[in-house]
């Protein structure tokens, strides 16, 4: 009999479960999904689920895409956090888990930046080579929360395929939504967006948005049910920063659930800027990843989120026309 696995035909000498199919793969049954014929199969059925000839199989696992530094605890001024979906969490920053030249570097910059939410993408695992490592083995997901995404999805259907598949490779129900419009933007394409988010709802899922920087499709958004609205700061890694400030502004005076900047931050200066906009967070990959030194610029990142923040906190001094100066001019010899 014959099975297609990941896009490649395969054949097989003898019928088998999914179970006995994984085992002789030298795949983990517990780090990965398994789809037969656009069906996800329950992991506690793998034993019970025999192939047919001619069947389709996807084996998918979490790699870096799209724990707190116990070394440095929260101090009382940062304590309150912010909740998302019924969760607290003390770090405002997120972080992707992709273009780290390993999961050792991945790992370290996480640790640095202090997140305690990563982002997580599901992909095919390489049936040719199960020896290779997972996100799994440096990234422990009971230590960080992992936030599956929908990254690489230019339709509903996939985005809403993609989650489900992630639900099952891991159990998580809070995932980040993000479907794209054109490769050259990433920008993401509203319509399908709401097409996924009504359906992931309706499913059971907690999602949080990638969206543009419209107050009211934001707004729509939150009605439909999505526990958190993450507007774009510009385009995904183009690390131009904030580019609409004033529609970030309104995004947050017009949703109750948190808001969160994703994407297009590419420094400390832009994080403490969308920080100081009051926003409940940033979520970035490529500014860190992608910077000389990764380790020492997810630090900086730590640190502007906490002073952006600290800033929105104390309230900014007016913006006047002329100066004013700092010291009294009564007594001037």
């Amino acid at each position: 009999m014959q099975v297609t696995i990941n896009g490649e035909p395969r054949p097989l000498d003898q019928p088998m479960s999914v179970e006995a199919l994984l085992a002789s793969l030298g795949l983990d049954a517990r780090k990965v999904a398994v789809e037969r014929n656009r069906e996800i199969v329950p992991r506690g059925r793998y034993a019970e689920t025999d192939l047919g000839d001619g069947d389709a199989l996807e084996i998918v696992h979490f790699i870096g895409g799209g724990a707190p530094d116990t070394a440095a605890p929260p101090r009382a001024e940062d304590a309150e956090g912010f909740t998302v979906a019924g969760r607290t969490f003390t770090s405002r920053l997120l972080v992707g888990t992709g273009k780290y030249k390993d999961f050792e570097e991945t790992a370290r910059a996480i640790e640095a930046s202090g997140a305690e939410i990563v982002t997580v993408a599901v992909r095919r695992v390489n049936v040719s080579d199960p020896t290779q490592p997972m996100l799994m083995d440096y990234v422990d997901p009971k230590v960080y929360t992992y936030l599956p995404n929908t990254a690489g999805c230019f339709t509903a259907d996939d985005a809403v395929r993609t989650l489900r598949l992630a639900r099952e490779a891991g159990g998580w129900d809070l995932v980040k939504l993000e479907v794209l419009g054109d490769q050259k933007t990433l920008y993401p394409d509203m319509p399908e967006t709401f097409k996924a988010a009504e359906a992931l709802i309706k499913d059971g899922f907690k999602v949080m948005v990638y969206c543009n920087d419209d107050p009211i499709a934001a707004k729509r958004l939150e009605e439909m049910g999505c526990v958190s609205i993450m507007p774009l700061g510009s385009m995904i890694g183009s690390g131009l920063g904030i580019i609409n400030p004033v529609n970030i502004r309104l995004i947050k005076e017009t949703v109750s659930v948190p808001v969160l900047v994703d994407a297009g931050v590419g420094c400390a200066s832009d994080v403490a800027v969308a920080m100081e906009l009051g926003v409940d967070g940033v979520l970035l990959n490529t500014a860190i990843a992608g910077a000389k030194d990764p380790i020492r610029m997810a630090r900086a990142m730590r640190l502007a989120v906490e002073a952006g923040r600290l800033s929105y906190l104390a309230g900014r001094m007016p913006k006047k026309r002329y100066a004013d100066p700092s010291s009294p001019l009564a007594g001037l010899i």
